[in-house]
């Protein structure tokens, strides 16, 4: 038989690095990715780096050196405009949340002022949210009566926000925002459109004028203390509700249409609160079941830092509810603010937004705050109104200020049937029937975590809602790491690279060889599963080669280009492979493994199991040694193959 030797390059092993040292650039990997710290590294003057630094923590005093007049114009005008939305979002979150009126203006104070100076978004717009608001209130509400013990709901929620502010600034900290992440896209579009559902089923109770409701969330116990109250329902305040609620989706609809006029839909809300006012006034409909809000203390935010509760039994309700509500705060925060980034292409650290958002729900504990973060809605009113840095929030701070001190009397005579008509014209933007569609059409599997996630929340409760939309997210990423895909590959003609069959039916596979791409990291989760696959491969393909009389398989290359990384369970796994096709006289060929792969794997040994000489830089070099061999030697008896590091091709 003529003999021929090939040469190719040797597959290389990186250079062994100290243990501490690899470490090092794993922990860097993960958690500093983005090298924040690079700027203050490389600069050698000790004066520069602290300047550096602070500019770093205070991004103040980076967008502050280039401040101008016509920066405050614009952000002047914004700010006026977020605050004209604000005031009355606030006043009807803090009723969604069983707390004093009062409390969605001080939030809309303090807070606003921190992330002036800690936040690195120049768009977003801080505030409460509705669906933080009605967690709170769903939470705390299961032990802690609102109408019984106001006192100690009301130090509950600001013990829950200092919480929740602690846990963030922690994330920021340790650089873990990756965790935050662990809700998928899919699951936040399910959650978030059936914590709308479950907040506009709640505001019935104020347009039908109702006194007494259920503290449930779930849709069979809302409708049943809906309609077991029919006899008392009061067709004024649901005559003006519907009033309001034509109003405002129309004022949407003209800004969506026209984006130059987005002012309309963003001083629809408090031209609702001043008509409503007057009518009620002018006609006393408080007396023709028309409930108000009656009266709000004047002043800016009292201090409430001896208010927060630490003590047994309470401590764990206000740590669990700061915690859940902390990440979706968070979650929704970071997300608002890089999709604003991005339409104005500048970048966001979601670490440093971590501690932004931390640092002003702490603050906002100490000054009679419940939970901000970063809305939607304010946000995009904010960018539609050409703001250029966060002065914007600085200015919406100050006019509610203006207003907790001098105009709160104003809002005396102001209807709860306004203020649930704003709630429900805010929420139908959450319920995002489009992108729900959208997952429908792109992944079957998204769908179904969105609609979990949906369902959780109508049927059962917003915890409930939150736990399936974790547990379902971590179940599909259990999923792709524990059923990694593995496909046979083959050569798409006058061309070099092999590809996956299915995608190129028009690739052609090789007698006497198959050659099985690995999609993904090998670890113990899914070792097993991979053994038993490339098994299952192995026994179609002979079984196919046996019945149509062709040459018996003797090579089998795995593809290991992605294959990432490996662990001990994952080299076990393939010294079994080897073992088993050796007893089947069959030969394990290796294919493009990684630097990290081949330093595990010659520690252990593997390259001298199966031969050095197995192991190729590309699968046609692997399909080329086979074939050689396949046409000059016996199987069971391969050739030596000689490499040469100057050839790279065959």
């Amino acid at each position: 038989m003529c003999k021929r030797a090939l040469q190719y390059p040797q597959v290389e092993t990186p250079p062994p690095q100290p243990f501490l040292k690899s470490l090092k650039n794993t922990l860097n990997e993960i958690l500093f990715a983005d090298d924040p710290f690079g700027k203050i590294r490389n600069e050698s003057k000790t004066s520069k780096k602290i300047e550096l630094g602070l500019r770093h923590v205070f991004p103040i005093l980076e967008w502050a050196r280039g401040y101008n007049l016509d920066y405050l114009k614009s952000d002047v005008i914004s700010g006026i405009t977020i605050a004209s939305l604000a005031i009355p979002q606030g006043i009807s979150y803090a009723q969604l949340a069983n707390l004093p009126p009062i409390l969605g203006l001080y939030s809309s104070f303090v807070p606003p002022m921190v992330y002036a100076i800690m936040g690195s978004s120049k768009d977003l717009a801080v505030g409460t949210v509705a669906v933080a608001s009605l967690l709170t209130a769903a939470m705390l509400g299961k032990e802690v009566s609102a109408v019984e013990n106001p006192k100690l709901y009301l130090h509950l929620a600001f013990t829950s926000t200092f919480f929740a502010g602690l846990m963030q600034t922690c994330l920021g900290l340790l650089r873990l925002g990756f965790l935050v992440e662990i809700l998928s896209h899919a699951a936040i579009i399910g959650f978030m459109a059936g914590a709308a559902t479950v907040v506009c089923l709640q505001q019935l109770k104020g347009l039908l004028g109702l006194s007494h409701f259920t503290h449930s969330t779930d849709v069979v116990s809302v409708l049943r203390s809906i309609f077991s109250q029919s006899p008392v329902w009061r067709w004024e305040s649901g005559l003006l509700g519907c009033c309001f609620l034509f109003f405002l989706p129309i004022t949407k609809y003209i800004s969506k249409k026209r984006p130059k006029l987005f002012w309309i839909s963003a001083m629809a809300p408090l031209v609702s609160v001043i008509f409503g006012s007057l009518f009620v006034y002018f006609l006393h409909a408080q007396f023709h079941g028309i409930q108000i809000i009656g009266e709000l203390e004047k002043g800016i935010n009292p201090p409430s830092i001896t208010h927060l509760v630490f003590t047994s039994p309470y401590v764990m309700l206000a740590l669990k509810t700061g915690i859940i509500t902390g990440v979706l705060a968070l979650a929704e925060g970071i997300a608002v603010g890089r999709s604003f980034a991005m339409y104005k292409n500048y970048n966001i650290d979601g670490n440093k937004e971590m501690i932004a958002f931390g640092m002003m729900n702490i603050f906002g504990s100490f000054s009679s705050c419940y939970l901000t973060t970063g809305p939607f809605s304010r946000s995009a009113v904010n960018y539609n109104a050409s703001c250029k840095t966060a002065v914007s929030n600085v200015v919406m701070a100050v006019a509610v200020a203006v207003t907790l001190l001098f105009l709160t009397p104003l809002f005396f005579y102001t209807p709860l049937v306004v203020l649930s008509s704003i709630i429900i014209a805010a929420m139908l933007g959450l319920v995002d029937y489009e992108a729900a569609m959208n997952l429908w059409r792109l992944d079957k599997f998204d769908f179904f975590v969105c609609l979990s996630a949906f369902l959780g929340v109508v049927f059962g409760t917003i915890e409930i809602g939150l736990i399936l939309s974790v547990g379902i997210s971590v179940l599909r990423l259990l999923l792709f790491v524990g059923r990694p895909k593995i496909y046979v590959m083959g050569n798409i003609q006058n061309t070099e690279p092999y590809r996956n069959i299915e995608q190129y039916p028009q690739a052609t596979t090789l007698s006497s060889i198959i050659i099985l791409h690995i999609d993904g990291p090998i670890y113990f989760a899914n070792s097993s599963y991979l053994r038993d696959r490339i098994g299952r491969w192995i026994d179609e393909e002979e079984e196919k080669l046996r019945k149509s009389e062709e040459n018996s398989l003797q090579y089998i290359i795995l593809d290991l280009s992605a294959v990432g990384n490996i662990d001990t369970s994952g080299i076990r796994m393939l010294e079994e492979v080897n073992k088993i096709l050796g007893r089947r006289d069959l030969k394990l060929v290796i294919a493009n493994p990684g630097a990290e792969l081949m330093k595990k794997l010659s520690k252990s040994k593997f390259p001298e199991t199966i031969g050095k000489d197995w192991i190729h830089l590309t699968v046609a070099e692997a399909v080329s040694a086979c074939d050689f061999v396949l046409h000059t030697a016996k199987p069971d008896s391969p050739e030596k193959i000689s490499r040469e590091p100057e050839f790279n091709n065959v």
